[in-house]
């Protein structure tokens, strides 16, 4: 989608210490983007975006002693990924899509319904035109792996999907996102309420709650009282924000769970719209669009697995290694390969 930051380069990153060949591609995919959302608006840094890929591909040079280690830069026309009809970013819409449901239905899906729609069908054509062997997705966009993951799978598309832990602000923890340009000095600070609530949540979980009402009520507790406290300030300096949802669902399909089965852990995420500042003072510091865009922040904790009764510790580190999410179990699939192969 270009317009980045710290937390693609360390996909890039990752993507060269395993592999000889590295491809990066940069296109702001049109179908992610409902009717209403922010296309137009969208971060578009073409030129800072290859400086970034610049310096990185000579960085790299003394980490893998290779010169180049990005191979080339994939930045299609949207003639070439949609070239039969313009790209429809409606319901139902028309054209060739990939859809993947129930997953692209829950969570971020609720509020923006034909975004995954399109991360789907552009990642099957980048997938298609490239031919990877390996694919790398941060660990921010927690829904958005599950949904590829079992895209490959269904598909069988002969790709590897490689989940990169998440990139976060060292001041302060804020996810990196492109988006992030949008926030001002205001902003930002009330911004991070969600990371804040989330460590809540995972707190009570390490505490030994499981049941999510008690979990979940740490999260909601710290999301409120940011909230009141916005409130309570005048036009000049408050920052309010709207929460769309807390979630704790099961790892593998992103449904809500009512109690965390430890054996699989969970995966708290959340989202927040911080809503355009009411009023601006003088010389205050402002993000790109002076503060005026409504900015959509997304994060996530995975709750690790911890041992149970006939579950060893060692058990657990192996899932926490191998089982990223949306990764079925190593045993079904290799039973079904037996299978297959005696038949």
């Amino acid at each position: 989608m270009g317009a980045l930051h710290q937390g693609h380069l360390s996909l890039v990153r990752q993507a060269a210490a395993e592999n000889d060949k590295v491809f990066v591609s940069i296109y702001v995919n049109p179908t992610q983007f409902g009717v209403n959302e922010d296309l137009d608006s969208y971060p578009k840094t073409w030129d800072k975006d290859i400086e970034m890929l610049q310096q990185l591909n000579s960085d790299l040079k003394e980490t893998t002693g290779r010169e180049g280690a990005i191979d080339a830069i994939f930045a299609p026309t949207t003639k070439t990924m949609y070239p039969t009809l313009p790209p429809d970013s409606s319901l139902p819409g028309t054209g060739s899509f990939v859809n993947i449901t129930p997953l692209a239905n829950l969570l971020e899906g609720k509020s923006r319904p034909v975004f995954f729609r399109g991360v789907a069908t552009v990642c099957m054509k980048l997938f298609d035109i490239v031919q990877p062997t390996r694919v790398y997705f941060g660990q921010k966009d927690a829904q958005q792996t599950v949904i590829i993951k079992r895209m490959v799978q269904d598909f069988h598309l002969d790709t590897q999907v490689c989940i990169v832990p998440t990139e976060r602000e060292k001041d302060d923890g804020l996810a990196m996102s492109s988006r992030n340009v949008y926030l001002g000095e205001r902003r930002r600070r009330v911004g991070i309420v969600l990371y804040q609530a989330l460590q809540a949540a995972e707190a009570a979980y390490r505490m030994g709650m499981r049941k999510r009402e008690e979990v979940l009520a740490f999260a909601w507790e710290v999301a409120n009282r940011m909230s009141e406290a916005q409130d309570g300030l005048g036009a000049e300096e408050r920052a309010r924000f709207e929460v769309d949802y807390i979630s704790l669902a099961d790892p593998d399909t992103l449904e809500e769970v009512q109690s965390v089965d430890e054996a699989k852990g969970a995966v708290l995420s959340g989202a927040i719209k911080m809503l355009p500042l009411e009023s601006v003072c003088e010389g205050e510091r402002l993000g790109m669009g002076g503060d005026k865009v409504a900015v959509r922040l997304i994060d996530n904790i995975v709750l690790a697995p911890r041992p149970t009764t006939g579950m060893t510790l060692a058990m657990v580190l192996l899932r926490c290694t191998r089982g990223e999410l949306g990764k079925r179990d190593e045993r079904e699939n290799e039973q079904e390969h037996r299978y297959a192969t005696l038949t």
